[in-house]
């Protein structure tokens, strides 16, 4: 494998033919396809529409002026602003489309550039790229991953097809592998079944809502990975020897590593420009995904960005730009998950019951639940599953 080029996991972009398939039956092809293709349009748009109000993804300036007004590039799906000199957010708007999904950005020196997240798309990730050559054409030093989830990395490929370098977390490339590898990743249309079931056995109106909206999550996320060529990431970074500093020319870029969302997830702070790139360590304004989460560890997390400068802004996985205020609102949520989770745990209530009875507080109604498998119902479990062997 020529150097610099990151490792890709074999998979076909479903309905089209590959060289060696020659004759290649186009029903058995298409019949996977059309298995979604009933929620995968109109279906995908009215669940945006619910999930993400206008209101609550139209595009929020920084705090106190920090980001520039003007954006540099705009697609609808995600947008681009000077958010310092030298850093630039791409901030996503799932509203109008999927392809990057989630947020990132780049950071622009004058000897060399990174690239923050490779989303959902290689089209996410091409917008991205684009943007950055309308600042400067230094080179690329590489392509960050926070971590493997797929509206971070399932782009990577055109990273990969730039001869870009794609950094990770060492845990990364193997999880990717893991959950998304051909023939070994997650059973996503067993899944998609199994939720569909849900929602006709569902008991009440509020588990039947949530199944739905479980189900078109999944839906999107298999359609996602099937339509990927999964690139792995060329360059594991070992969190044992991070921080790491990257001199780009004039600015600097540290990457740490700090445990909650994931496995392994990492961060950039630009010191000088008093910026930090949060990953999904940060959801600002939705509740967090926390399936794969470490919920003592991420809480952990969140005190500690709760101590940089008070004038930091972050730029959160997902949701508007924020400052300190975005970390305290969020582990105000991770309080309210875990009180809720407590009170129902003392009244003997079983954990299957309580994840569907976990209710949405008003101060936190506006705030996106991307499915509730994803986000809620894990918490629960999480916290339930802390009081058993006496955490906190």
């Amino acid at each position: 494998m020529p150097a610099g080029r990151p490792q890709r996991v074999r998979r076909v972009m479903a309905g089209f033919p590959t060289r060696e398939e020659g004759h290649m039956d186009y029903t058995k092809r298409m019949t996977r396809r059309s298995f979604l293709a009933s929620t995968s349009c109109l279906g995908a748009a009215l669940w945006a529409a619910r999930l993400f109000p206008v209101t609550a993804m139209a595009g929020e300036v920084a705090p106190a002026g920090r980001a520039s007004p003007q954006l540099l590039a705009d697609k609808g799906f995600a947008s681009v602003r000077k958010v310092g000199d030298g850093v630039y957010a791409t901030i996503s708007d799932p509203s109008k489309g999927f392809e990057t999904l989630s947020n990132g950005g780049f950071i622009v020196g004058t000897e060399g550039a990174l690239l923050i997240e490779g989303y959902r798309t290689p089209a996410g990730a091409s917008f991205q790229f684009a943007a950055l050559r309308q600042v400067s054409q230094v080179p690329v030093r590489a392509a960050l991953d926070t971590h493997f989830h797929f509206d971070h990395t399932l782009g990577n490929a055109f990273y990969g097809a730039q001869g870009i370098p794609i950094w990770a977390h060492e845990k990364t490339a193997s999880l990717m592998v893991k959950v998304y590898g051909p023939g070994q990743g997650a059973d996503w249309a067993g899944m998609v079944a199994a939720t569909e079931k849900r929602v006709q056995d569902a008991t009440s109106e509020a588990e039947r809502e949530h199944a739905k909206g479980d189900l078109s999550a999944l839906k999107m996320v298999f359609e996602s990975v099937e339509s990927a060529v999964v690139s792995l990431p060329n360059r594991p970074l070992n969190p044992s020897k991070l921080p790491m500093t990257v001199d780009l020319g004039g600015i600097q870029a540290v990457i740490e590593s700090y445990p909650g969302h994931t496995p392994g997830d990492l961060i950039v702070r630009v010191p000088q420009r008093n910026i930090v790139f949060t990953g999904d360590l940060l959801f600002s304004g939705w509740y967090p995904a926390t399936f794969d989460a470490n919920l003592s560890g991420w809480r952990k997390t969140l005190g500690t960005f709760s101590g940089f400068d008070k004038e930091t802004l972050f730029v959160p996985g997902h949701g508007p730009l924020c400052g300190p205020e975005g970390i305290a609102t969020l582990r105000a949520v991770f309080d309210d998950l875990a009180d809720q989770a407590a009170r129902m745990y003392k009244a003997g209530i079983p954990v299957a019951e309580a994840q569907q009875r976990y209710t949405v507080p008003e101060r936190f109604k506006g705030f996106p639940v991307f499915a509730w498998s994803f986000c809620i119902g894990p918490a629960i479990a999480k916290f339930y599953e802390e009081f058993m062997t006496g955490g906190t």
